[in-house]
């Protein structure tokens, strides 16, 4: 019972998704840089940003695998604290931005490059998270009433916006497809379930 009792916490929870951040939280405050020298503010940014996507897609997959499985306890259990993968990717998103910022290091040079294919989506996507992250609790559910779904379904724009950076902003697809491929079909089976063969209030 005191194991099921740690694993249901909310301690847990955020501890394990806190777990991807310990080595580069040490790597900042040590000033590790990387193997080709590059300071840990820059070779940071790609794996804030893949933690961030991650984070999103689980998020998504969870409805899919709900349906899909519909009397697995872990899918149940995933179903009930998926809002806390959607602030873990905000936060990994966050700290992604804020990585950026410090790597450019001015205002021109941000602005310089703003309108490349593979950084306007990273902050649409990023703007996109912070409404969603900031409603992402019980008190904003009840305060928007019907408006909380259409708001929290804009993760499926950020998601494309997220996938475009992704492979452009390197242009480097094939990581960011392996990631989003699964989802996309995930969602394609979820599409096909509920709308297709399914009532549409049945949908997540």
């Amino acid at each position: 019972m005191g194991i099921l009792n740690l694993v249901n916490s909310r301690a847990f929870i955020w501890a394990l998704l806190a777990l991807p951040s310990i080595p580069m939280m040490l790597a900042l405050t040590s000033g590790t840089a990387s193997e080709d020298g590059r300071p840990a503010t820059e070779f940071l940014l790609h794996p804030t940003g893949e933690f961030a996507a991650r984070f999103m897609i689980i998020s998504m997959i969870i409805s899919p695998f709900r349906l899909m499985f519909p009397k697995n306890k872990f899918w149940f259990w995933m179903l009930r604290r998926r809002r806390y993968f959607g602030v873990a990717a905000f936060a990994y998103a966050a700290a992604h931005t804020v990585l950026y910022l410090f790597d450019m290091g001015s205002l021109q040079a941000i602005l310089g490059e703003f309108w490349a294919l593979g950084i306007w989506t990273g902050w649409l996507a990023f703007f996109i998270f912070v409404p969603m992250a900031l409603t992402s609790n019980d008190a904003s559910m009840r305060l928007l009433g019907r408006r909380w779904k259409p708001l929290q379904r804009l993760v499926y724009l950020a998601a494309v916006a997220t996938l475009l950076h992704w492979m452009f902003v390197h242009n480097e697809f094939g990581p960011a497809l392996v990631h989003f491929v699964p989802l996309l079909l995930l969602e394609a089976y979820r599409i096909q379930r509920v709308y297709l063969t399914e009532s549409p209030s049945a949908a997540a």
